[in-house]
């Protein structure tokens, strides 16, 4: 069956000072024409994730404003999570092939779950990603429905591809980050182009303050009297974790007390492999008492938002140094919190980051390492970037706007 998620409370007039007036008004003028509309949101898991990060907020600020909004998650099953990873790898071009033994049991776990849409009732249906993709090819009613997708499938293993694509062709709308992700086999029509958004004011992004911050990185053994550097991610393929390394190494030999930490809690009921990859990354980093590695929050005494924001705030640059990345939340919390960011020059992180004004797009080890000393060594050019880097998330990636955009998209389907 499916799980309902419980909804907090939150409120767009709290959001009113961090958003310029006329985003306030906009969203205000567009929800009126929805009232008791029933929005349900579908999605993989309610921990872990930028999706529920976002429906965390989204959710409860939709209803909010009047309309009524529920979110639901598959249950746990992990061979089930397996597979749909093997997809997501696979749709963003890994040379990964399904057997048609996972393919039919993908198909037969969405054909299940959609035996239960029957006892939910909506107005409009929004999928994300792709674990639930396959709802809609077995519970007729799902309509008007989107699919919000956050990967990129602009190259994806072409069989995997031929074999989704019949589902996704009967949404009505396909939401993407970025106009690089489309598939040209898409039709135009259905394509919606918006980037996801962060909360300010979640324990994660709210002002902690920076003696807080360094306390709690203290109790955890980093010196906080030495230049650190950090990277905030899951343990993925994608994310380079090993890339990561590679640049501390260089940077190293210019920096001889530059500590690294790669934080990634392993919190996402659908992401099985992280594990496997956090246990190579160790290996990897074996040896180097300047090299901090989280990834079991039951072996820290902080919650997870608290020490995330700790480590963003602290650390003297932030990494995100993704080879493929569907937008970068991470980024946008950091550049949030006014710190010097450099990212791969991929994906999402490239409408967030313009090179060299508020951050730094790098293709290489070597590129990430440059950068680093460069910031390091020059604290003026860090904190100038930094405001730069708060100011773009100000203006283009809070939540509200994020509200916004759905309910224009709204106004298309009802």
């Amino acid at each position: 069956m499916l799980l309902q998620v419980p909804l907090s409370k939150k409120k767009i007039e709290d959001y009113r000072k961090l958003i310029k007036d006329d985003l306030y008004q906009e969203i205000k003028e567009l929800a009126g024409q929805f009232r008791g509309l029933k929005i349900v949101h579908i999605n993989a898991t309610s921990l872990g994730g930028g999706v529920a990060e976002i429906l965390n907020t989204l959710a409860p600020l939709t209803n909010d404003l009047g309309i009524k909004c529920q979110w639901f998650v598959l249950p746990p099953d992990k061979k089930f999570f397996t597979i749909t990873k093997k997809i997501h790898n696979s749709l963003q071009s890994e040379g990964v092939i399904l057997t048609s033994e996972e393919k039919s049991f993908y198909l037969s776990k969405n054909q299940e779950i959609a035996g239960f849409l029957e006892d939910i009732k909506a107005d409009i249906w929004i999928i994300h990603d792709p674990q639930p993709l396959a709802l809609i090819s077995y519970y007729p009613k799902l309509r008007p429905a989107i699919l919000r997708l956050h990967i990129d499938l602009s190259r994806p293993q072409e069989e995997t591809w031929k074999f989704l694509l019949p589902h996704m062709q009967k949404y009505d709308k396909i939401i993407f980050s970025i106009k690089d992700f489309v598939h040209g086999d898409i039709s135009k029509g259905k394509i919606k182009i918006f980037p996801p958004a962060i909360d300010p004011l979640s324990p994660k992004n709210i002002s902690l303050n920076p003696e807080s911050s360094k306390s709690i990185l203290q109790d955890l053994e980093i010196n906080i009297d030495k230049p650190l550097i950090t990277q905030v991610s899951r343990f993925d393929i994608w994310k380079d974790p090993l890339g990561v390394i590679r640049a501390y190494y260089l940077a190293k030999k210019e920096i001889p007390d530059l500590q690294l930490a790669l934080v990634g809690l392993i919190l996402a009921r659908d992401d099985p492999e992280a594990m496997e990859i956090f246990k190579k990354v160790r290996k990897h980093a074996s040896g180097d008492p300047d090299i901090f590695m989280f990834s079991d929050i039951r072996k820290i005494n902080i919650e997870n938002d608290v020490l995330i924001n700790a480590f963003q705030v602290a650390s003297d640059v932030i990494l995100q140094k993704s080879i493929k990345e569907g937008f970068g939340l991470t980024v946008t919390e950091a550049m949030w919190k006014a710190r010097p960011v450099i990212g791969g020059n991929v994906g999402g992180i490239k409408i967030q980051i313009k090179n060299g004004k508020n951050g730094f797009l790098v293709n290489s080890p070597e590129e990430a390492a440059k950068r680093i000393v460069q910031l390091i060594k020059n604290p003026g050019m860090a904190n100038q970037i930094g405001k730069e880097a708060k100011k773009t998330v100000g203006e283009k990636f809070l939540i509200p706007r994020l509200l916004r955009d759905y309910l224009k998209l709204f106004t298309e389907l009802i």
